[in-house]
């Protein structure tokens, strides 16, 4: 019995970009007909949509579907969210975690819908600062919270396997709104994505 993955992608598109990851092959020296690559341009086509199609997601949307009015004025926090991403200066991958918090003002919203905001995001073309700020604004633009914290920490492979080839850097990205912006609320924030509680 063979395996066949159910997936969906527009044809038209597939078919255009299967052309030209075999001209992209061709023009790299490679030979598209090679038993290894035959269907390397089809893999490549149906991996680049789903690595953007983040673009045809709307985060509010998302959001909205699952919220709850809830007297709860508390810190939530989502930590350790999972990030894949592609850097739009290389198209190389970048990955790593994403903390989120928020403080309740009336509504509370679903969490499973807090990392699919990140996807939402993750699956574009990115740079990791407009990344934090587009996770934030929407849930504080959304939910109207007192106040969005977002932290990401994540490895660039654009700098670890070509130019500068540092292997170990990792980089860090925050944003903060409302309450966050006080020292202290901030600070608990910090310090609880740092702690292993689990």
């Amino acid at each position: 019995m063979s395996y066949k993955k159910r997936e969906s992608y527009d044809k038209k598109v597939t078919d255009k970009l299967i052309k030209d990851y075999h001209d992209i092959l061709r023009q790299t020296g490679e030979n598209p007909k090679r038993e290894g690559l035959v269907k390397t341009p089809e893999r490549a086509a149906k991996a680049i949509q789903f690595l953007t199609s983040g673009y045809y997601q709307n985060a509010e949307k998302i959001l909205r579907s699952a919220m709850f009015s809830e007297d709860y004025s508390e810190m939530v926090i989502v930590k350790d969210i999972e990030l894949y991403s592609l850097c739009e200066h290389h198209m190389l991958p970048f990955f790593g975690k994403v903390h989120v918090a928020y403080i309740p003002d009336g509504k509370i919203v679903g969490l499973s819908k807090i990392p699919r905001v990140v996807d939402v995001f993750s699956r574009r073309l990115q740079v990791q600062e407009r990344l934090t700020d587009q996770i934030l604004h929407s849930i504080d633009n959304t939910l109207e919270p007192q106040g969005v914290a977002v932290v990401i920490e994540a490895q660039h492979l654009c700098m670890m396997m070509r130019g500068i080839s540092k292997q170990n850097s990792v980089t860090t990205t925050s944003a903060f709104t409302g309450q966050f912006k006080e020292v202290e609320t901030r600070n608990e924030f910090l310090n609880l994505i740092s702690s292993r509680l689990h």
